[in-house]
């Protein structure tokens, strides 16, 4: 799924950078408000300048919360479990390959910003490290596994959970669907970029594209399933669970 340089012509693969940017951007800063609180410093005056009524003043300064740090570590732990689960390819021709995309995993287990910043690391070490997927396509590739596999495959999940009187109960057969229609959706996505570059036809590359992610999307639900169990079982913290308002968010 990975796109390499050359199968985008330069007005499409900007507009996508362009995009990837603007909402990678807004998800630090959503991030970043969450991991950070605001503490107190006592900064004391030098000698030299005169004291106007006191020796020392308060400033405020950010630092990282518990919280934070947690969510880092877990941030770091899905994120190897992807790029590892990512560097299995299956080839499908021209150039183009398929393989799992852990995008709704990562959401349901972090929250759908950190997800995508994951997701975000994970494709720019792809890129500059690797050569898996082009480094001027880096953007249609954040914006097809990440804006689409990530955010999209979320909140269709909240979509299909938005009515769960117990959301348990329906937790792990929704996460199969948003999953598999995520590697799904982002492969359609592929297929127009490259047809609309002009790379392909559209009716060549998005039944190659469609049908093969059609396979990899059940196994992508598979896994993402038999993951979510056993965190479930393990009394694992998972965020879609614990944070009730950003699945029925009004």
């Amino acid at each position: 799924m990975h796109i390499p340089d050359g199968f985008l012509n330069n007005g499409t693969a900007g507009s996508l950078m362009a995009t990837a940017v603007a909402v990678v951007s807004f998800a630090i800063s959503k991030v970043r408000s969450t991991f950070l609180e605001k503490v107190p410093i006592l900064k004391m005056r030098l000698a030299t300048f005169p004291d106007m009524g006191g020796g020392s003043e308060t400033s405020l300064q950010s630092r990282l919360t518990k919280y934070g740090k947690e969510k880092i570590w877990r941030m770091a732990t899905i994120g190897s479990l992807i790029f590892s689960s990512q560097m299995i390819n299956f080839t499908i021709g021209d150039g183009t390959s398929g393989h799992l995309l852990g995008g709704v995993l990562a959401a349901l287990i972090l929250g759908p910003f950190e997800a995508l910043l994951v997701m975000t690391a994970i494709l720019s070490v792809q890129a500059f490290m690797f050569g898996d997927g082009g480094i001027l396509a880096l953007g249609a590739n954040i914006f097809n596994m990440g804006i689409v596999g990530v955010l999209g495959g979320y909140y269709y999940f909240k979509f299909l959970t938005k009515s769960a009187k117990d959301l348990k109960k329906v937790f792990l057969k929704s996460a199969f669907v948003a999953a598999w229609l995520s590697v799904v959706f982002a492969a359609v996505a592929v297929s127009i970029e490259i047809a609309f570059s002009g790379t392909k036809s559209l009716s060549i590359v998005l039944p190659a594209m469609t049908l093969t992610h059609i396979a990899i999307g059940f196994m992508e639900g598979g896994i993402t399933v038999g993951v979510l169990f056993v965190l479930m079982k393990k009394n694992y913290k998972l965020e879609v669970l614990d944070i009730k308002e950003e699945i029925y968010e009004k």
